[in-house]
């Protein structure tokens, strides 16, 4: 198994294990060789336990449907921004938010985010997908307008708009980007 280690300005030690089963470590820039090692022995049943648990994900995860970023064309380009901006103005007015820009970009490991200043993002490769979680989604980055953290009031929030929102949360988790 092939570990990178990263030293960064940092106190602590981090573990990553990326879905494609790479493993990364990021440690303090003056931690000694010998640490580090003792480090990786020390958590290596844990990384191996989610190494296998990536590989299974792979091995189960479904394609989202979506072309390749490079091969969509304008004319593409401009009917998935008109579905998210239809489906963000339709969730504002009913959920009572506004939001500011709304930014569709080829995101590598989220599906969507929302910034403090209420602008909100997505990846193209939702409108690929089944419609359903698109919108929770949407209703998801929106009920960040009231609540910029994942509280039980925010959940509260998302329930109140997408009742099902846990199955659909389940069901994107087996989806894989391009």
């Amino acid at each position: 198994m092939e570990i990178q280690i990263i030293k960064t300005r940092r106190k602590t030690v981090s573990l990553e294990v990326k879905r494609d089963g790479s493993v990364i470590v990021r440690v303090p820039l003056r931690m000694p060789q010998r640490e580090i090692q003792e480090f990786i022995e020390s958590h290596r049943s844990w990384i191996e336990h989610k190494c296998r648990l990536m590989e299974k994900r792979r091995a189960q995860s479904v394609s989202t449907g979506a072309p390749p970023v490079d091969e969509i064309s304008g004319k593409e380009w401009e009917k998935i921004r008109e579905a998210f901006a239809g489906r963000v103005d339709y969730y504002c007015k009913k959920m009572d938010v506004q939001v500011g820009r709304i930014t569709i970009r080829n995101q590598k490991t989220r599906w969507g985010s929302c910034s403090a200043k209420g602008n909100v993002n997505f990846n193209y490769q939702l409108y690929y997908m089944p419609s359903e979680l698109m919108d929770y989604v949407i209703v998801h980055e929106l009920a960040h307008r009231r609540h910029m953290d994942h509280s039980a009031l925010f959940w509260e929030e998302v329930a109140r708009y997408c009742p099902e929102y846990a199955v659909y949360r389940n069901q994107l988790k087996k989806y894989e980007t391009v």
